[in-house]
């Protein structure tokens, strides 16, 4: 396997060492926008809403967890404790996501994180060829196959995302 281009996000490195196929869209990031992270990644790959993902950091009992779900929903944090045995879960503060995964709120890449934690992927993914996620920066989105995405993270999936 080659090296992954210079100036690679850790998520690229990963998936080319893992030898993911994988698909790179890059955009302009509009700090402006009304739009979220997501949605407006979206409009800007040009790609249906309901195929982009967003990454989501939870704190799941005691422990950081990771959630992938729509951006055309939201995080419904009952069913991903119920996914992951937990009692309860809580959005995690964005310092802590920032520090456990080594990238920015809105940048969250579920691939190549700095710590490996415990990731749901919401069962809606597994409806595409294709979905979007961020590629571990602000205007960078890959796409790549659902179950990809659920091999590498070791993720589990069940339906976490309120519509």
């Amino acid at each position: 396997m080659s090296k992954p281009p210079r100036g690679a996000t850790p998520a690229i490195a990963s998936l080319e060492r893992a030898g993911v196929a994988h698909t790179l869209h890059p955009y302009v990031h509009d700090p402006t926008s009304p739009l979220s992270y997501g949605l407006e990644a979206a409009e800007a790959i040009g790609v249906p809403p309901d195929q982009v993902f967003k990454t989501l950091v939870a704190q799941a009992d005691d422990r950081l967890v990771v959630a992938v779900v729509p951006v055309t929903g939201s995080l419904d944090l009952k069913a991903l404790a119920h996914a992951l045995g937990a009692k309860r879960a809580a959005m995690a503060d964005a310092d802590d996501a920032a520090r456990a995964t080594g990238y920015v709120v809105g940048g969250i890449s579920p691939f190549g994180q700095r710590r490996r934690l415990a990731t749901v992927v919401d069962a809606s993914a597994l409806t595409h060829d294709v979905v979007y996620v961020s590629g571990g920066r602000r205007g960078l989105d890959l796409g790549v196959a659902p179950t990809d995405l659920v091999r590498v993270t070791g993720a589990t999936t069940a339906p976490i995302a309120r519509r």
